[in-house]
């Protein structure tokens, strides 16, 4: 199994980055969201192999088989890790896909390294570019939204991300597309995660304001959002983000909830190869 062995000094050091690599053709990159790994993305993988791309997936520090380090769970570190295993592949002209969480690494590497490497982007059910409610972001949640999260991650994680769960899928409008054993499968991935990384992530993806950051991004760029979602609100994420990248294009899915990559995948699947060839 293939890791990306990281050696920055500090707190990087010995830390670890599981990834996949996949298909042959131009290299997309599958960045998975908040509290799951790359393994979420099975639904995708196959359809975009099958259509002549290099797929690469990996899994956050703290998630999935990566590393658990006991910090570094913020914006900065994560896109040093992506643009780690962009060197590591030696990859170029590569597409980045972020889902949720994923949204912000794509915004942050761009600030941070550039556009120079990237062919496209697509946030999918993504928090960029910012989702706490201030006065210069109406749209977004108030701040008490992430504390009750924290507080909920500190003191019953599983039994917090047992409900989570059900709110990703919204399950109850969408039981005839998602089954309980892909809620258990889903649950099981998020239990196994790092606490810590759990925890530290929702101040990255709740309170990192990444509009600076998109506007300096110069490559053709996709938003794709369920205009059912109840974990991550349109208004400040995806419309924002659309409204910010110039020339970007913006794909709602009707009756989609945040988890489209399962309950509407064939959709997206469609939305994706499309963008992809165009």
């Amino acid at each position: 199994m293939p890791y990306l062995q990281k050696t920055t000094a500090g707190q990087d050091a010995d830390v670890q980055i599981y990834y996949e690599d996949h298909g042959s053709g131009d290299p997309i990159i599958l960045i998975h969201g908040w509290p799951l790994s790359g393994a979420m993305w099975e639904y995708q993988v196959p359809a975009l192999i099958d259509a002549g791309y290099r797929v690469i997936t990996y899994d956050r520090r703290g998630f999935g088989r990566s590393s658990r380090p006991y910090r570094g769970y913020d914006y900065h570190h994560m896109a040093l890790d992506l643009k780690d295993l962009i060197d590591r592949l030696d990859l170029s002209n590569v597409t980045l896909v972020g889902f949720s969480m994923g949204g912000g690494e794509l915004a942050q590497y761009v600030n941070t390294f550039g556009n120079q490497k990237l062919s496209k982007l697509i946030f999918v059910s993504s928090i960029a570019p910012y989702l706490l409610k201030t006065e210069n972001n109406p749209d977004g949640a108030p701040d008490e939204v992430f504390k009750d999260m924290e507080n909920n991650i500190k003191n019953d994680r599983a039994g917090f991300l047992k409900g989570f769960g059900d709110a990703f899928v919204n399950y109850e409008e969408n039981k005839d597309r998602v089954s309980q054993g892909q809620l258990d499968y889903n649950f099981n991935i998020a239990v196994n995660a790092s606490p810590k990384g759990t925890l530290d992530c929702i101040n990255a993806f709740g309170r990192t304001d990444l509009r600076p950051a998109l506007e300096k991004v110069n490559v053709p760029t996709l938003f794709i959002h369920g205009d059912a979602d109840q974990v991550v609100p349109l208004k400040p994420s995806s419309q924002q983000g659309h409204s910010i990248v110039k020339d970007s294009k913006l794909e709602i899915i009707s009756g989609a909830p945040h988890g489209l990559y399962v309950t509407h995948s064939e959709e997206l699947n469609n939305i994706l190869l499309d963008f992809l060839k165009g």
